[in-house]
């Protein structure tokens, strides 16, 4: 028979209503359709933000890690965006500051002109002319 430690704490409880549910044939199915449904929500909430300002990416992963707690498929692509993204934190971190400094500032004119676009197109509101307006009327 298999041994379990002790679970602790709010992760402990949740292990152990989770495993309750699992008993259940249809407590597994219906906990299957749950997780698939809200982490599909969360990743298509993190999707359409992903161009705006915001948390996209992370609701994005948030979902996957949602989708991880039933599906296999996503434990595995949640393990692998961790190892890529501790690598390249890793990389970034042994860089001199003068790299991490043009990193930075590619990501902040990336992310510039995604919003630019996103605002234009989106909206109607093209920021740039704008700014260029006021500078040359004022």
């Amino acid at each position: 028979m298999e041994q379990r430690r002790r679970r602790r704490g709010w992760r402990g409880r949740l292990h152990t209503t989770l495993d309750l549910i699992r008993a259940n044939p249809t407590g597994r199915v219906a906990l299957k359709i749950f997780i698939g449904i809200l982490g599909a929500i969360v990743v298509t909430v993190g999707i359409a933000l992903i161009p705006l300002p915001g948390p996209g990416w992370l609701l994005v992963i948030a979902g996957l890690g949602v989708w991880a707690v039933e599906f296999h498929w996503a434990r595995r692509l949640l393990a692998f965006t961790r190892r890529h993204v501790n690598s390249w934190t890793r990389w970034v971190k042994m860089r001199s500051l003068g790299v991490r400094f043009v990193l930075g500032a590619v990501g902040l004119a990336f992310v510039s002109v995604v919003v630019w676009l996103s605002l234009k197109y989106s909206f109607g509101i093209d920021v740039l002319a704008e700014a260029l307006h006021y500078l040359a009327t004022h």
